[in-house]
């Protein structure tokens, strides 16, 4: 089973380094880290940079393809390497995934239209104007699609995908070998349950709002 992790410049590292983390402990697995260039990739900080083993076309028909999001998600909304090898590569694989605003480049390249899908809170309502159906859930499934919420979301789709490629059990073996167990120290993880001061200082700051993605 190969799985192929889109890399791009100025993308949220753990939404490809958290699903990456999950799906490779699957029994089997062939995980390939895949770019338009291999080489260094830098997060949206440039301060940290993930490698791409593998060229786009080098990896035509992988089993699963995860998309992760960040800021560099706008440049591969439009016709490029990018959204030709998606096409591509949807045409073949058993399960499309992407975390965060990855759910915009697979919207833009066409592959979530009518289907319901999720993207981090503060680009939801980016979807529809793509042709999905916007969900404000942690992570969504409709046939072969799984789009996961904001960046730490990627790691519950991705053991919720683990459990539906090789059962609950290895999933869950998955799931404790990490320790994921979590318990974060506030309740400020989604706009409904953060203090509003907090819930507008990031959204006047965020990106889609500043420049009208």
């Amino acid at each position: 089973m190969q799985i192929a992790i889109l890399l791009f410049d100025r993308l949220t590292a753990l939404d490809a380094v958290g699903p990456y983390e999950v799906l490779s402990r699957l029994p089997g697995a062939e995980t390939v880290f895949v770019g338009e260039r291999t080489g260094p990739v830098r997060n949206e900080s440039g301060s940290l940079g993930l490698v791409a083993d593998a060229l786009l076309g080098e990896l035509p028909a992988p089993d699963v393809v995860v998309v992760p999001g960040g800021p560099g998600q706008t440049a591969h909304m439009q016709d490029g390497p990018v959204r030709d090898w998606l096409r591509s590569a949807d045409r073949a694989s058993t399960w499309t995934a992407s975390v965060c605003t990855g759910s915009l480049i697979l919207a833009a390249a066409g592959l979530l239209t009518g289907r319901r899908a999720t993207s981090h809170w503060l680009a939801l309502d980016q979807l529809p104007a793509l042709g999905a159906e916007p969900v404000r859930e942690r992570y969504v499934f409709d046939g072969k699609y799984a789009t996961a919420a904001g960046v730490s979301a990627g790691i519950d789709m991705a053991l919720a995908l683990a459990g539906r490629i090789a059962g609950d059990t290895v999933a869950q073996a998955i799931q404790l070998g990490h320790e994921y167990d979590p318990q974060p120290p506030y309740a400020a993880g989604s706009p409904d349950t953060a203090p509003p001061e907090v819930v507008e200082a990031l959204h006047a700051r965020s990106r889609f709002v500043l420049q009208g993605e």
